[in-house]
């Protein structure tokens, strides 16, 4: 596969915690949010397909594979959904700010 984080799909990404891996996704996610309140689509667009390369590679860790996997499969389905309108699922994507938060949370209080 062809990421966009090459440094981080050489090796460096599988050696974070699922709670560090989900934060940096949901930095992107603020990303998307504070581009789209900017109007400005394509600085969004590209965010958005950052926070997907970065699901992408939390996906391809193997230590996840099993129930997490399905979570997180879901996840990226929904954020999916929620950056294209949101007609399926009807997330908005400020829910996925409070869900990434705890995340970024549990990684800091570990460090």
């Amino acid at each position: 596969m062809n990421y966009i984080h090459k440094n981080l799909a050489n090796g460096r990404w599988h050696e974070l915690t699922l709670a560090e891996q989900l934060g940096n996704v949901g930095s992107e996610v603020d990303r998307i949010i504070s581009w789209k309140k900017k109007e400005n689509s394509e600085y969004s667009t590209n965010a958005f397909y950052r926070a997907l390369d970065l699901l992408d590679l939390t996906i391809s860790d193997k230590r996840w594979h099993g129930p997490k996997l399905k979570e997180i499969c879901r996840l990226r389905e929904v954020l999916c959904d929620s950056f294209l309108g949101g007609e399926l699922y009807n997330t908005p994507l400020e829910y996925f700010q409070k869900y990434f938060y705890q995340f970024a949370l549990i990684a800091r209080k570990n460090k």
